[in-house]
Protein backbone atom coordinates (compact mmCIF):
# COMPACT_ATOMS: atom_id res chain seq x y z
CA UNK A 1 0.00 0.00 0.00
CA UNK A 2 1.65 3.12 -0.56
CA UNK A 3 1.47 5.86 2.28
CA UNK A 4 -0.80 8.83 1.44
CA UNK A 5 1.69 10.83 3.33
CA UNK A 6 4.03 10.95 0.64
CA UNK A 7 1.99 13.51 -1.33
CA UNK A 8 2.28 15.83 1.68
CA UNK A 9 4.03 18.72 -0.13
CA UNK A 10 5.02 19.85 3.45
CA UNK A 11 7.43 16.69 3.53
CA UNK A 12 9.45 17.44 0.41
CA UNK A 13 12.71 17.45 0.63
CA UNK A 14 13.70 21.28 0.49
CA UNK A 15 16.71 20.76 -1.59
CA UNK A 16 14.59 19.02 -3.95
CA UNK A 17 12.20 22.09 -4.03
CA UNK A 18 15.17 24.45 -4.17
CA UNK A 19 16.12 23.05 -7.56
CA UNK A 20 12.62 22.71 -8.78
CA UNK A 21 12.20 26.41 -8.63
CA UNK A 22 15.58 26.85 -10.11
CA UNK A 23 14.82 24.70 -13.02
CA UNK A 24 11.07 26.16 -13.57
CA UNK A 25 12.76 30.03 -13.44
CA UNK A 26 15.42 28.77 -15.82
CA UNK A 27 12.98 26.64 -18.53
CA UNK A 28 10.70 30.09 -18.43
CA UNK A 29 13.66 32.33 -19.50
CA UNK A 30 14.87 29.63 -22.19
CA UNK A 31 13.16 29.97 -25.94
CA UNK A 32 10.19 27.60 -26.44
CA UNK A 33 11.43 24.42 -27.58
CA UNK A 34 8.87 23.66 -29.94
CA UNK A 35 9.69 27.07 -31.51
CA UNK A 36 12.45 25.80 -32.73
CA UNK A 37 13.96 23.01 -35.37
CA UNK A 38 14.22 19.61 -34.01
CA UNK A 39 17.84 19.50 -34.60
CA UNK A 40 18.64 22.33 -32.96
CA UNK A 41 16.87 21.31 -29.76
CA UNK A 42 18.40 17.78 -29.76
CA UNK A 43 21.26 19.81 -30.26
CA UNK A 44 21.04 22.19 -27.69
CA UNK A 45 20.14 19.01 -25.23
CA UNK A 46 23.71 17.06 -25.56
CA UNK A 47 24.95 20.27 -24.12
CA UNK A 48 22.85 20.04 -21.31
CA UNK A 49 21.08 22.54 -19.41
CA UNK A 50 19.41 22.36 -15.66
CA UNK A 51 16.77 20.92 -16.80
CA UNK A 52 18.75 17.98 -18.66
CA UNK A 53 22.34 18.35 -17.41
CA UNK A 54 24.68 16.63 -19.73
CA UNK A 55 26.29 13.17 -18.14
CA UNK A 56 30.20 12.42 -18.51
CA UNK A 57 30.29 10.12 -21.80
CA UNK A 58 32.16 6.89 -20.41
CA UNK A 59 35.90 5.96 -21.76
CA UNK A 60 34.92 2.37 -21.16
CA UNK A 61 31.30 2.01 -23.40
CA UNK A 62 32.22 0.81 -26.36
CA UNK A 63 29.88 0.90 -29.79
CA UNK A 64 28.49 -2.04 -31.95
CA UNK A 65 26.20 -2.71 -34.17
CA UNK A 66 23.33 -5.57 -34.62
CA UNK A 67 21.02 -5.78 -37.64
CA UNK A 68 17.45 -4.15 -37.18
CA UNK A 69 13.99 -4.15 -38.79
CA UNK A 70 15.33 -0.16 -40.42
CA UNK A 71 18.95 -0.37 -40.49
CA UNK A 72 21.38 -1.56 -38.24
CA UNK A 73 21.09 -0.45 -34.58
CA UNK A 74 24.01 1.09 -32.15
CA UNK A 75 24.58 -0.74 -29.17
CA UNK A 76 26.42 1.38 -26.42
CA UNK A 77 28.14 -1.11 -23.87
CA UNK A 78 29.38 -0.51 -20.62
CA UNK A 79 30.92 -3.98 -18.97
CA UNK A 80 31.46 -4.55 -15.22
CA UNK A 81 34.81 -4.02 -14.05
CA UNK A 82 34.74 -7.83 -12.58
CA UNK A 83 32.92 -10.73 -14.02
CA UNK A 84 29.55 -9.81 -15.17
CA UNK A 85 26.19 -11.74 -13.55
CA UNK A 86 23.69 -10.35 -15.63
CA UNK A 87 22.84 -7.93 -18.23
CA UNK A 88 20.81 -4.50 -18.17
CA UNK A 89 18.67 -3.73 -21.46
CA UNK A 90 18.67 0.45 -21.23
CA UNK A 91 16.25 2.36 -23.40
CA UNK A 92 16.79 6.08 -22.82
CA UNK A 93 14.03 8.79 -22.58
CA UNK A 94 13.45 11.96 -24.28
CA UNK A 95 9.94 11.48 -25.50
CA UNK A 96 10.87 9.35 -28.41
CA UNK A 97 11.87 12.47 -29.96
CA UNK A 98 15.06 13.68 -28.54
CA UNK A 99 17.94 11.94 -26.28
CA UNK A 100 20.77 9.59 -27.13
CA UNK A 101 22.25 5.97 -26.15
CA UNK A 102 25.00 8.13 -24.47
CA UNK A 103 23.88 10.84 -22.36
CA UNK A 104 23.15 8.22 -19.51
CA UNK A 105 26.76 6.22 -19.30
CA UNK A 106 27.08 7.04 -15.40
CA UNK A 107 24.14 5.36 -14.48
CA UNK A 108 25.16 2.99 -16.70
CA UNK A 109 28.38 2.33 -15.41
CA UNK A 110 27.20 2.67 -11.46
CA UNK A 111 25.15 -0.17 -12.58
CA UNK A 112 27.50 -2.48 -14.24
CA UNK A 113 30.41 -2.04 -11.11
CA UNK A 114 27.60 -2.05 -8.12
CA UNK A 115 25.56 -5.13 -9.89
CA UNK A 116 28.00 -6.96 -12.31
CA UNK A 117 25.89 -6.06 -14.86
CA UNK A 118 26.61 -5.65 -18.54
CA UNK A 119 25.06 -2.23 -19.31
CA UNK A 120 23.81 -2.01 -23.12
CA UNK A 121 21.51 0.87 -23.73
CA UNK A 122 19.57 1.53 -27.44
CA UNK A 123 20.43 3.89 -29.93
CA UNK A 124 16.69 3.18 -31.71
CA UNK A 125 15.52 4.95 -34.08
CA UNK A 126 13.50 9.33 -33.48
CA UNK A 127 9.97 10.64 -34.03
CA UNK A 128 8.99 12.38 -35.75
CA UNK A 129 11.07 11.42 -38.82
CA UNK A 130 10.43 7.32 -37.35
CA UNK A 131 7.16 7.77 -35.54
CA UNK A 132 5.22 4.46 -34.01
CA UNK A 133 6.27 1.88 -34.29
CA UNK A 134 9.81 2.43 -35.18
CA UNK A 135 11.35 3.26 -31.49
CA UNK A 136 9.65 -0.06 -30.74
CA UNK A 137 10.34 -2.30 -33.19
CA UNK A 138 14.09 -1.47 -32.79
CA UNK A 139 14.21 -2.28 -28.98
CA UNK A 140 12.28 -5.12 -29.47
CA UNK A 141 14.94 -6.51 -32.29
CA UNK A 142 17.45 -5.55 -29.48
CA UNK A 143 15.67 -7.42 -26.65
CA UNK A 144 15.66 -10.41 -29.33
CA UNK A 145 18.90 -10.14 -30.20
CA UNK A 146 20.10 -10.10 -26.23
CA UNK A 147 18.45 -13.10 -25.34
CA UNK A 148 19.79 -15.20 -28.53
CA UNK A 149 22.90 -14.40 -29.25
CA UNK A 150 23.77 -11.26 -26.47
CA UNK A 151 23.45 -13.95 -23.71
CA UNK A 152 26.37 -15.86 -25.35
CA UNK A 153 28.44 -13.09 -26.37
CA UNK A 154 28.55 -11.66 -22.99
CA UNK A 155 28.29 -14.89 -21.11
CA UNK A 156 25.24 -14.01 -18.50
CA UNK A 157 21.95 -15.76 -18.17
CA UNK A 158 20.30 -13.33 -15.78
CA UNK A 159 18.45 -10.62 -17.88
CA UNK A 160 17.14 -7.08 -17.38
CA UNK A 161 15.14 -4.12 -19.00
CA UNK A 162 14.43 -0.85 -17.83
CA UNK A 163 14.36 3.08 -19.09
CA UNK A 164 13.04 6.37 -17.75
CA UNK A 165 10.30 8.50 -19.41
CA UNK A 166 9.65 7.62 -23.03
CA UNK A 167 12.31 4.49 -22.14
CA UNK A 168 10.25 3.32 -19.99
CA UNK A 169 7.38 3.34 -21.95
CA UNK A 170 9.57 1.51 -24.60
CA UNK A 171 10.76 -1.32 -21.87
CA UNK A 172 7.08 -1.92 -21.47
CA UNK A 173 5.97 -2.04 -24.81
CA UNK A 174 8.96 -4.48 -25.79
CA UNK A 175 7.74 -6.70 -22.76
CA UNK A 176 4.41 -7.11 -24.28
CA UNK A 177 5.84 -7.93 -27.85
CA UNK A 178 8.38 -10.80 -26.52
CA UNK A 179 5.62 -12.16 -25.09
CA UNK A 180 3.37 -11.71 -27.46
CA UNK A 181 5.07 -11.78 -30.76
CA UNK A 182 7.77 -14.47 -29.87
CA UNK A 183 5.83 -16.31 -26.66
CA UNK A 184 8.93 -15.08 -24.70
CA UNK A 185 7.14 -13.64 -21.57
CA UNK A 186 9.64 -14.02 -19.16
CA UNK A 187 12.64 -13.90 -21.39
CA UNK A 188 13.66 -10.52 -19.09
CA UNK A 189 13.94 -11.27 -15.24
CA UNK A 190 12.44 -7.52 -14.59
CA UNK A 191 11.90 -4.57 -15.37
CA UNK A 192 13.21 -1.11 -14.00
CA UNK A 193 10.68 1.74 -15.17
CA UNK A 194 11.28 5.50 -14.19
CA UNK A 195 8.83 7.81 -14.71
CA UNK A 196 7.85 6.20 -17.18
CA UNK A 197 4.62 7.25 -20.14
CA UNK A 198 2.16 4.90 -20.47
CA UNK A 199 -0.82 6.56 -21.53
CA UNK A 200 -0.66 8.58 -24.96
CA UNK A 201 -3.75 9.52 -24.79
CA UNK A 202 -2.95 11.59 -21.48
CA UNK A 203 -3.99 10.94 -17.92
CA UNK A 204 -5.46 13.32 -15.73
CA UNK A 205 -1.75 14.68 -14.05
CA UNK A 206 -0.50 15.24 -17.13
CA UNK A 207 -3.67 16.85 -18.23
CA UNK A 208 -4.37 19.30 -15.68
CA UNK A 209 -0.23 20.31 -15.19
CA UNK A 210 -0.85 23.23 -17.25
CA UNK A 211 2.10 25.78 -19.06
CA UNK A 212 4.45 25.73 -16.17
CA UNK A 213 7.14 23.91 -17.51
CA UNK A 214 9.06 22.07 -14.21
CA UNK A 215 11.44 19.86 -16.93
CA UNK A 216 8.11 18.85 -18.70
CA UNK A 217 4.69 20.79 -18.96
CA UNK A 218 1.10 19.57 -20.18
CA UNK A 219 2.09 21.00 -23.49
CA UNK A 220 5.00 18.91 -24.19
CA UNK A 221 3.61 15.72 -23.27
CA UNK A 222 0.91 16.60 -25.93
CA UNK A 223 3.62 17.37 -28.21
CA UNK A 224 5.58 14.14 -27.74
CA UNK A 225 2.54 12.24 -28.25
CA UNK A 226 1.82 14.01 -32.04
CA UNK A 227 4.79 13.36 -32.94
CA UNK A 228 5.37 9.60 -31.98
CA UNK A 229 2.05 8.75 -32.99
CA UNK A 230 0.81 8.94 -36.82
CA UNK A 231 -2.35 10.43 -37.96
CA UNK A 232 -5.29 7.93 -37.71
CA UNK A 233 -3.05 6.12 -34.89
CA UNK A 234 -5.56 5.01 -31.61
CA UNK A 235 -3.74 6.97 -28.27
CA UNK A 236 -5.10 4.54 -26.50
CA UNK A 237 -4.65 1.24 -28.58
CA UNK A 238 -2.93 -1.46 -26.14
CA UNK A 239 -0.06 -1.30 -29.23
CA UNK A 240 0.69 1.87 -28.28
CA UNK A 241 0.01 2.85 -24.91
CA UNK A 242 0.86 -0.22 -22.48
CA UNK A 243 -1.55 1.22 -19.39
CA UNK A 244 -4.82 -0.49 -21.75
CA UNK A 245 -2.53 -3.84 -22.62
CA UNK A 246 -3.55 -7.15 -20.87
CA UNK A 247 -0.31 -6.72 -18.52
CA UNK A 248 -0.46 -11.00 -17.25
CA UNK A 249 2.11 -12.82 -17.16
CA UNK A 250 4.82 -10.14 -17.30
CA UNK A 251 7.94 -9.68 -14.87
CA UNK A 252 8.50 -8.23 -11.91
CA UNK A 253 9.01 -4.29 -12.02
CA UNK A 254 10.18 -1.53 -10.06
CA UNK A 255 7.94 1.71 -10.34
CA UNK A 256 9.87 4.80 -9.45
CA UNK A 257 8.31 8.28 -9.78
CA UNK A 258 8.32 11.88 -7.78
CA UNK A 259 5.28 13.68 -6.79
CA UNK A 260 6.09 16.82 -9.16
CA UNK A 261 6.12 14.85 -11.77
CA UNK A 262 3.63 15.49 -14.53
CA UNK A 263 3.27 11.79 -15.26
CA UNK A 264 2.97 11.04 -11.71
CA UNK A 265 -0.46 8.96 -12.47
CA UNK A 266 0.85 7.20 -15.48
CA UNK A 267 3.35 5.36 -12.75
CA UNK A 268 0.46 5.55 -10.05
CA UNK A 269 -2.08 3.80 -12.74
CA UNK A 270 -0.06 1.30 -14.26
CA UNK A 271 1.77 0.31 -10.73
CA UNK A 272 -1.76 -0.84 -9.97
CA UNK A 273 -2.37 -2.80 -13.28
CA UNK A 274 0.94 -4.11 -12.72
CA UNK A 275 0.11 -5.71 -9.35
CA UNK A 276 -3.44 -7.12 -10.95
CA UNK A 277 -1.98 -8.72 -13.11
CA UNK A 278 -0.32 -10.42 -10.23
CA UNK A 279 3.42 -9.77 -12.12
CA UNK A 280 5.07 -8.63 -8.74
CA UNK A 281 6.96 -5.57 -8.10
CA UNK A 282 7.61 -2.95 -5.79
CA UNK A 283 6.11 0.82 -6.19
CA UNK A 284 8.54 3.53 -5.23
CA UNK A 285 7.20 7.32 -4.83
CA UNK A 286 9.15 10.63 -3.73
CA UNK A 287 8.23 13.45 -2.33
CA UNK A 288 9.34 16.59 -4.29
CA UNK A 289 10.71 14.63 -7.31
CA UNK A 290 10.20 16.16 -10.44
CA UNK A 291 10.52 14.22 -13.98
CA UNK A 292 13.71 11.51 -14.02
CA UNK A 293 14.92 13.45 -10.07
CA UNK A 294 17.51 10.66 -10.81
CA UNK A 295 19.37 13.14 -12.77
CA UNK A 296 20.11 15.48 -10.10
CA UNK A 297 22.56 15.87 -6.92
CA UNK A 298 19.84 14.70 -4.67
CA UNK A 299 19.68 12.98 -1.55
CA UNK A 300 16.57 11.18 -2.54
CA UNK A 301 18.43 10.37 -5.76
CA UNK A 302 20.90 8.38 -4.06
CA UNK A 303 18.27 6.63 -2.04
CA UNK A 304 16.46 6.01 -5.30
CA UNK A 305 19.42 4.86 -7.19
CA UNK A 306 19.86 2.21 -4.52
CA UNK A 307 16.75 0.58 -4.46
CA UNK A 308 17.27 0.41 -8.41
CA UNK A 309 20.32 -1.56 -8.19
CA UNK A 310 19.01 -3.98 -4.69
CA UNK A 311 15.98 -4.83 -6.88
CA UNK A 312 18.46 -5.56 -10.03
CA UNK A 313 21.02 -7.60 -8.16
CA UNK A 314 18.10 -9.84 -6.61
CA UNK A 315 16.38 -10.66 -9.85
CA UNK A 316 20.16 -11.84 -10.85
Amino acid sequence: MIDHALFDPAKADPDAERLNREIMAAQARAPDPWSLPIAEVRAMRRQGSIAVPEMPRSARAETMTIPGPGGPITLRVIRPVRKARGAYLHIHGGGWIWGACDEQDPWLERIADRCGFVCISVEYRLAPEHPYPAPIDDCEAAALWLHTEGRKLFGVEALTVGGESAGAHLAVMTLLRLRDRHKLPKAFRGANLFSGLYDLGVTASARNWGEERLVLNSRDIRHFADGFVPEGVPRRSPDVSPLYADLKGLPPALFSVGTRDPLLDDTLFMSMRWAAANNGGYTAVYTGGCHVFIRYPLAMTERALELIERFLMALA
